[in-house]
């Protein structure tokens, strides 16, 4: 017969290192304008799953696309800049 033994060390289990650096910690900062539009985009589609979409879901949803296109385009600008020049010649 075997054990049941509980894993709830190993899966709560916490160390230092484990702890998100400041680089990590910015880069989410970076992207959370994005990661906002998109949460508003997947709000939007789903209050368009529960029922028949009419002409203010279909709104609500563009808008959110237009939201979401528009802060890709501000991460992609503002990391671009960083990235320094050069590379294959």
């Amino acid at each position: 017969m075997n054990p049941i033994v509980t894993v709830q060390d190993a899966v709560t289990a916490f160390e230092p290192w484990m702890e998100p650096t400041s680089a990590e910690l910015d880069a989410i900062e970076s992207e959370m304008p994005l990661i906002l539009a998109d949460v508003d985009l997947i709000d939007a589609q789903i209050i368009a799953l529960d029922r028949t979409p009419n002409e203010v879901d279909s709104r609500r949803i563009r808008r959110a696309l237009a939201r979401v296109l528009t802060e890709r385009t501000k991460l992609v600008n503002r990391t671009a800049d960083r990235v320094p020049a050069g590379g294959a010649a």
